[in-house]
């Protein structure tokens, strides 16, 4: 789970690939940890949905998610 949303251990690997550093590392010891519930943070997210601009389909969600709480963060001057 990322963000709340259930993502492949498959989606993850691609998505460890096209991510930034140091969340690229986050979801590499996820995976190699078998981690179930991944808590990311606002770096992390932000890394994430730079990499989603052009996402594959099975992430399309994972990156609403992201949008929605980037908006509302900046809505609330929290960036």
């Amino acid at each position: 789970m990322l963000a709340g949303i259930p993502v492949s251990p498959e989606l993850v690997r691609e998505l460890a690939v096209v991510v930034d550093e140091p969340t690229a590392g986050v979801l590499e010891r996820a995976l190699r940890d078998e981690v179930k519930v991944l808590a990311l943070t606002i770096e992390d997210r932000e890394h994430i949905l730079r990499a989603l601009e052009d996402c594959p389909d099975g992430l399309a969600e994972l990156r609403g998610v992201l949008v929605r709480e980037h908006e509302w963060r900046v809505r609330d001057g929290l960036v």
